[in-house]
């Protein structure tokens, strides 16, 4: 396995069902999803998934109702076995686990965020927050001191003796993200952890996420039915449809260069002016120049730089101006690559 992959997903099938052997015999034969409904009762909810997941990266899994990306995020931690396949983490089979090294896995390597939070209603934030050490059996003092520090990472310290009902829709959201960080996983799966929030409060979620992913590098498998969405947070999206992996890639191959018909009227709808970002398609800075550092490059002023985060929309009239080229910098300071202006017309479809 390579070093950069954290996760590896390999030729997943899910078929529920009395017979799920001869269904996927059925799909191995060309039979559709709905065909094997008709002809067996099984319902076919993945065929043939494999995808690889670098470590510190978001992969973002989407589609549509019925997709199937709900039913694979919970392959990732056994939540739901597979027909058949394999599902590497760190190079080991998570389906070879025995039950004790399951509830290792379980305990310290991943967590999990619910669209509907889960929160125990009858604890307060605190509580709330330090509950999967409370499993662990970790001291009280311990799992207190580890609970508020995560809940003043995501924004809520000062609250820890509140209740949920006590709180906001994004507020519980947060206090789900504090416990599921308190363990301090490698991998973090969100299955649409936002989307019952309302559109500002989902907005700050993903700022938010964002701006701790900077700091904490983790592995984020992120499932969500919203494109806009997927391509603000996303490195790779990966898109599915009745079960099957149709596209996967950065944002700017979903966007550009789409697979098939399903792909291109899914994304026809998207503002590309303010989906697609510099980070998108920036153009990294030759070797020499990165080995001599930015005194190697063209100097350029700070007043046509800009920064990864931004959407074209907010760089278009500095482009416009230029003569093909801005320089591009994170957030600090340092050059990081280029942006062109063919890139940006290319995918603006112009």
């Amino acid at each position: 396995m390579s070093s950069n992959y954290k996760i590896e997903i390999k030729n997943i099938y899910k078929v529920f069902g009395a017979d799920p052997t001869a269904a996927i015999a059925k799909i191995k034969g060309g039979a559709s999803k709905s065909e094997i409904l008709k002809q067996t009762g099984n319902v076919v909810g993945l065929n043939d998934v494999s995808m690889a997941i670098e470590a510190g990266h978001i992969h973002v899994i989407m589609g549509l109702s019925g997709s199937g990306k709900s039913t694979l995020i919970r392959h990732f931690n056994r939540l739901i076995e597979p027909t058949s396949g394999q599902v590497l983490v760190d190079g080991q089979d998570v389906l070879k686990f025995s039950k004790k090294e399951l509830e290792h896995y379980r305990r310290n390597k991943v967590s999990m965020v619910f669209q509907r939070f889960g929160l125990c209603p009858h604890d307060t934030v605190l509580a709330n927050a330090a509950f999967g050490l409370k499993v662990q059996g970790v001291s009280r003092a311990e799992r207190e001191e580890k609970a508020r520090y995560w809940l003043e990472q995501v924004g809520l310290a000062g609250v820890e003796q509140h209740y949920p009902r006590q709180l906001s829709g994004g507020m519980q959201q947060r206090v789900g993200l504090a416990r599921a960080l308190v363990n301090d996983p490698d991998i973090l799966l969100m299955d649409e952890a936002f989307s019952a929030l309302d559109p500002l409060i989902k907005s700050e979620m993903q700022d938010q996420l964002l701006q701790l992913q900077k700091k904490l590098n983790k592995t984020i498998v992120f499932i969500t039915h919203d494109l806009d969405e997927a391509l603000k947070i996303g490195d790779r999206i990966a898109i599915l449809k009745d079960g099957e992996l149709i596209q996967q890639g950065t944002p700017s191959d979903i966007l550009m260069r789409p697979a098939d018909a399903y792909v291109k009227e899914f994304i026809g709808g998207v503002n590309r002016y303010k989906a697609i970002r510099v980070s998108h398609l920036l153009r990294k800075p030759a070797l020499s120049m990165v080995s001599a550092g930015d005194s190697a490059a063209p100097q350029t002023p700070s007043s046509r730089c800009v920064q990864l985060n931004q959407s074209l929309e907010q760089v278009l009239p500095l482009l416009m101006e230029s003569d093909d080229t801005l320089a591009v910098h994170d957030d600090e300071g340092t050059l990081v690559g280029y942006l062109d202006k063919p890139d940006v017309m290319a995918a603006l479809g112009r």
